[in-house]
């Protein structure tokens, strides 16, 4: 159960009443009446708006309407207080066996417990990463690749059907330029043979190391055929093999991270089979593509404005700040042309609802790309775009040199094998994606309640480690789930098991706040505040000898409190599971 939700129905059940009775007019809107946890933890368990939200409606002052509410709502039996504050919000008191029984909830549920239909089964397409296929995935993509990973698994807990999607940039200049280096990297591998020597790499290619095995498979495939052919005549051969090579590079990139992606999407195979013409035709359909010239902007000029007739899409109906143009003044179609095709794609598919993880430097490209899946769908779909800002990776204070594997840069793998996949993922989740991250390699590794991942992890692994020592302790007592699941929690009453159970208890509407704000670091932010609580208790228990987890005299009691601390392993592996961490059980 979400507690917040059950009191919001029962507050609705209430008004409805007093609009039979008169109190208040009939047909009241209650949609906007919200229950939340009130700032000030005295003033109660939950806080309630009714009044305020109703009293221009009904034409009343709002503790008028809040006077009458609260006294029914003081007579539910879950209820021990109810008060007015303020203007007219009611506070309400609930009583301690109402919250015991949410420990029955989470006890039950395991680590289903959180999961909601508020999407009721919803198609939608994340789409994050797809970083250009010239090579190994670097730190700069990594920050993307975990908050869209866990923003999918977000979206799943609450009950959508989520497609994870890769987008191949496949079709632009880029990848003739890792042809043409791959190219050299054969001719390198053949010059072992004695056949050509490269020299230095020129200015312009690709210059990593990770190119090296790429270029001597093609030479182990194929021996000298290409070498000394027309590169118009080895370019096409090359594109294939090296965006193949470093697509199965990327996957392993991924993999180490544990991401895998359902669907990866060429974009060569939009210009190869007519995507774009009939996405561009769909549009011409409605009247939304026309030729004309673009008026000079003011300020900074765009780089796809050009003084020349064009072929132009009235993306300013749909809330762009211009028309923009779709092809090239060499003939050939712009990037937009073929993000415009990608998405009507996505449309085809039944997407309505679509995420894209971007960089922070193409927050100028969002504009238009709503633009153009509005005007696909008849305005029945819509395009949310998340920007991440970069990554800096900081050892002793200074910012970390880049790698000399790669040429220029720190890739994922290195970063990965060197703190481990579950600190990358929950580090790259401590800030909002679109606030600058630092990244500490001495804080990731370091043990203390600094540093967030093992916060979270040593009171999961804390808590196994009391379920292993009970065993040895008190070899006779039942403990497992479905004992735990029915032992007698009436003895849970001191103000720290309550706060506990009481803060597992927002975990439902924890994640929905979190899935329909498209914010996974509020998960991050909640297992802290829960690993806090615990730990909270863990040290009382060790002042207060009454309140330790084991009580070797008393079995019913040792039950009931390791039912709590079960429920407490229970919500941070459920939350650890939509970050994709491991919740560890032994540190």
């Amino acid at each position: 159960m979400n507690p917040y939700a059950y009191i919001r129905e029962q507050v609705i059940a209430m008004a409805g009443a007093m609009a039979d009775e008169g109190v208040l007019p009939a047909g009241m809107d209650f949609a906007n009446l919200a229950v939340e946890a009130p700032r000030d933890p005295s003033h109660g368990d939950v806080a309630t708006n009714a009044a305020l939200v109703l009293t221009k409606q009904a034409k009343m002052k709002p503790r008028d309407i809040a006077a009458p509410l609260a006294e029914r709502l003081a007579g539910l039996e879950v209820v021990e207080a109810a008060d007015i504050a303020g203007p007219g919000f009611i506070n309400l008191r609930l009583s301690d066996d109402f919250w015991r029984a949410r420990l029955g909830d989470v006890l039950r549920a395991g680590t289903a417990y959180g999961d909601s239909r508020i999407a009721a089964g919803e198609k939608i397409n994340v789409e994050y990463v797809s970083a250009n296929p010239t090579g190994p995935l670097h730190i700069g993509h990594v920050r993307g690749a975990v908050y869209g990973d866990a923003l999918a698994n977000l979206l799943a807990k609450v009950g959508h059907d989520v497609c994870k999607e890769y987008y191949i940039n496949d079709a632009g200049a880029q990848v003739d330029v890792l042809a043409r280096s791959v190219h050299l990297r054969y001719r390198e591998a053949l010059s072992d043979l004695g056949d050509e020597a490269v020299g230095e790499i020129p200015e312009g290619m690709y210059p990593g190391d990770y190119l090296i095995p790429v270029g001597q498979a093609m030479a182990k495939r194929d021996g000298d055929k290409w070498l000394d052919l027309d590169e118009a005549q080895w370019l096409g051969e090359f594109r294939r093999f090296s965006v193949d090579a470093m697509m199965d590079l990327v996957r392993a990139d991924l993999a180490s991270l544990g991401i895998e992606q359902e669907v990866f999407f060429s974009e060569e195979s939009l210009h190869r089979d007519g995507g774009i013409d009939s996405a561009l035709a769909a549009l011409q359909d409605k009247g939304l593509i026309y030729t004309g010239v673009l008026e000079p902007p003011k300020g900074k000029t765009p780089e796809d404005w050009e003084p020349r007739p064009q072929t132009l899409f009235k993306s300013s109906q749909f809330g762009d700040d211009v028309d923009r143009p779709l092809r090239k003044s060499d003939g050939a179609w712009t990037y937009f042309a073929a993000d415009i095709a990608y998405h009507h794609d996505k449309v085809e598919r039944g997407f309505k609802q679509m995420v894209d993880v971007w960089g922070a430097d193409h927050g100028g490209y969002i504009k238009r790309m709503n633009a153009a899946v509005r005007a696909l769908s008849n305005d029945q779909g819509r395009l949310d775009v998340r920007l991440c800002q970069m990554v800096r990776l900081l050892r002793g204070g200074e910012v970390v040199r880049m790698s000399k594997r790669a040429g220029n840069f720190i890739t994922l793998r290195e970063l990965v094998d060197e703190v481990g996949r579950d600190v990358v993922r929950f580090m790259m989740l401590t800030r909002k994606n679109d606030a600058p991250l630092d990244f500490d390699f001495e804080l990731a590794m370091e043990q203390s309640k600094d540093n967030p991942v093992f916060y979270v992890q040593y009171a999961h692994a804390r808590i196994h480690s009391v379920l292993r020592r009970v065993a040895d302790e008190m070899p006779d007592l039942a403990v497992d789930m479905e004992t735990l699941r029915e032992a007698d929690l009436s003895g849970l009453t001191d103000s720290a098991e309550l706060d506990l159970i009481k803060q597992m208890a927002t975990w439902p509407r924890a994640v929905e706040i979190a899935a329909q704000a498209r914010e996974p670091h509020r998960i991050a932010f909640y297992l802290n505040e829960l690993a806090s609580a615990f730990h909270a208790l863990w040290n009382k228990g060790n002042a207060e000898p009454k309140l330790r987890f084991i009580m070797a005299e008393d079995g019913g009691m040792t039950q009931a409190r390791l039912a709590l601390i079960q429920g407490v392993a229970l919500v941070l592996a459920s939350g650890l599971a939509i970050m994709g961490v491991e919740p560890v059980e032994k540190m």
